[in-house]
């Protein structure tokens, strides 16, 4: 009886060890897409604090355009909140890309905006990851880094347009 539970405890450690050690050799070619993108503010929700001259939480819907490098174009709608002083602070924000095929990638992204005195933003930064792909990037893993320069608000306009770039990095699973 020792005999048989020995075999099955060694037989069980190596299938655990082997288990373990299939994560770490699965090969994995991460690869990357780079993108320009012009963006623009379909609504924004900015409400004044009063603890101190220009701060403000903003809850706000924008839509952008993007040119990948690979000659793939898509849409995006943007969700974000950011909490502001002066049009600088920290950003939050959740972004769905749609390619000409239907195919989407979701991801969430924080960073920061830079401001003026007078309050308008000139530049927003953010990295964060991929949370969900549907279609061709079902089961997608990675990263989504940003830069954003935005122009100052014209007439009429409840927020600045902005042209910037960005990197999606990720894997997809096996097929």
């Amino acid at each position: 009886m020792t005999m048989k539970r020995s075999i099955i405890t060694w037989g069980f450690i190596i299938l655990l060890i082997g288990a373990c050690l299939s994560g770490f050799v699965t090969p994995t070619n991460a690869e990357t897409m780079k993108y320009k993108v012009y963006t623009y503010s379909a609504k924004t929700e900015r409400v004044l604090i009063g603890d101190v001259e220009g701060h403000a939480l903003a809850l706000g819907v924008r839509r952008g355009m993007l040119a990948f490098e690979n000659g793939e174009n898509g849409t995006e709608i943007s969700v974000f909140i950011n909490d502001t002083i002066n049009m600088s602070g920290p950003l939050t924000q959740y972004t769905t890309t749609t390619f000409a095929d239907g195919s989407t990638i979701v991801t969430k992204v924080q960073g920061t905006t830079t401001g003026t005195a007078v309050g308008t933003p000139t530049i927003g930064e953010t990295t964060g990851e991929i949370i969900k792909g549907t279609g061709r990037f079902a089961g997608i893993k990675g990263t989504h880094n940003r830069s954003v320069k935005y122009l100052r608000p014209e007439k009429g306009e409840d927020a600045s347009k902005g042209i910037g770039e960005g990197i999606i990095t990720y894997t997809l699973p096996s097929k």
